[in-house]
């Protein structure tokens, strides 16, 4: 195989390979680090890259193959994770100055389950400080930019997994999202992402496990390989309340175990609280939903008046950003994101009476939800309105331009279709919906009731099989 195989293999083909001797970890485990080597000044996507740990580790899989031992479902496979997860021994700086040297003594869950099914960690990705942001770039490190065109982000805040899956750099990314952070990158950069069902994927960080909105998810090339990812680092962690208490993972239902989609009830949400869509990004959608019609299913346009509590979600965001990054700021004010100073202000402003009636608008927006599920088995939305944003793009208050029209900040004329779902915890897939003329990838999202994340991912692989991406590929340097 030549380079160029190895680098865009699927997860779930070079375990395969490997499994059957046809395939060395040490061989892919080289290709892909060199790849890396030769990638990272211009997409700036790994804040560490771990040559001689994952070449250990490349080895003793290697290793455990030709001695006949029990190998885990991603044995052998490179991935990187986020550098907002801890790993044990390994620098974990969440973007930020602050944790320059922090290197955690114990792996976070997610990590350590990716570890025990035999992935091969290569290195930690980029992104925006405390991923505070919908863009990656940050005073630590530098800008992060999207291998489709380099002039434009790779979205946030998980956008180093995003821009190291679409350019080869590992089949597997882990992000996290907490206002679209997986999802975001991933429409932006051409690839598959999960935002899970709230407390089937654990997320140990949170500063308030009873109240959390932020989720570990898969950010692959392909459904399959994000399927084997999730069935991973699901499952409960006596450290997340959430998890505990989860709903889990419902099995596939027998109807969408074919390709037959008669009696699948599809709702078409075409806007969210942003005023217009991109063309390109609607007709693709739009696309993807007659994909659907044409095997069978039922779909309508949801054209119930829906409060998106955007202004409500952004009390929760800013406040919380101003509580938890407080204690940093006489130290560290110098070398904080701007943005980031920006939204901890705003986030001081609001009172304790805002702050509670926000938390209540989030039950409102969920039972709004719940009830549309009652009509519908699975929404259907752009992921964004637009395509990648400018890597240069102001967060705090630039205005999101869409066909000359100035439509709002982020949250309302960019990724409003995507703090919605991390507030109510029901289960988001983005994955690609073609190109825009500007070259850029498009994509589509599907969100349905809580635990019912396969078959988000069933139906993202039909449309997958029917309007195929992978086998796109961005420019190389």
């Amino acid at each position: 195989m030549d380079d160029s195989e190895l680098l865009f293999m699927p997860a779930t083909q070079a375990a395969a390979l490997i499994r059957r001797r046809r395939l060395s970890p040490v061989e892919l485990t080289q290709a892909m680090l060199a790849a890396i080597d030769r990638e990272q000044p211009r997409l700036n996507c790994f804040v560490t890259v771990l040559h001689e740990q994952a070449m250990d580790s490349a080895r003793r899989a290697e290793q455990a193959v030709m001695e006949g031992a029990a190998l885990g479902p991603l044995h052998g496979v490179p991935l990187h994770i986020k550098d907002q997860v801890d790993t044990a021994d390994v620098l974990t700086t969440h973007g930020s100055a602050i944790f320059a040297s922090n290197v955690p003594t114990r792996d976070d869950a997610t990590a350590a389950r990716l570890k025990a099914a035999g992935g091969i960690l290569v290195g930690k990705t980029t992104m925006p400080e405390f991923g505070h942001k919908g863009l990656t770039d940050g005073p630590s490190f530098g800008t992060t930019r999207n291998p489709w065109d380099l002039s434009r982000t790779t979205g946030g805040s998980s956008g180093g997994a995003a821009a190291a899956v679409a350019a080869g750099l590992g089949p597997l990314g882990l992000g996290t999202d907490g206002a679209g952070s997986v999802r975001i990158p991933a429409a932006c950069c051409g690839i598959v992402g999960l935002k899970a069902t709230l407390g089937s994927v654990p997320w140990e960080a949170s500063a308030d496990t009873f109240a959390n909105n932020v989720y570990a998810g898969p950010m692959t090339r392909t459904v399959s390989d994000a399927a084997v990812m999730l069935s991973v680092i699901a499952g409960p962690s006596e450290r997340d309340a959430q998890s505990l208490r989860g709903p889990g993972i419902a099995p596939l239902p027998p109807g969408l175990v074919g390709g037959d989609l008669h009696g699948l009830r599809v709702g078409y949400i075409a806007r969210a609280c942003n005023a217009k869509v991109q063309a390109e990004m609607a007709d693709n959608t739009l696309a993807s939903l007659d994909a659907l019609s044409a095997r069978g299913a039922f779909v309508e346009e949801v054209t119930d008046a829906i409060d998106w509590m955007e202004f409500p979600g952004r009390i929760m965001y800013q406040a919380g950003f101003f509580v938890s990054c407080t204690p940093h700021l006489a130290q560290w004010h110098n070398q904080m994101d701007p943005v980031l100073l920006a939204f901890m202000e705003r986030g001081a402003g609001f009172s304790l009476t805002q702050f509670r009636e926000a938390q209540f608008a989030r039950t409102q927006l969920f039972r709004t939800i719940q009830g549309l599920f009652s009509r519908y088995d699975v929404l259907v939305t752009p992921t964004l309105t637009r395509t990648a944003l400018p890597a240069d793009f102001d967060a705090a208050d630039g205005q999101i331009e869409i066909e000359g029209e100035l439509c709002g900040i982020t949250r309302q004329g960019w990724s409003s279709y995507m703090y919605p779902f991390n507030l109510t915890g029901h289960p988001a897939l983005t994955i690609p919906s073609g190109f825009a003329k500007d070259g850029l990838p498009t994509a589509v999202q599907l969100v349905g009731p809580w635990g019912t994340d396969m078959s988000l991912l069933r139906l993202g692989a039909i449309l997958e099989q029917d309007r195929p991406w992978a086998q796109h590929r961005p420019p190389s340097a």
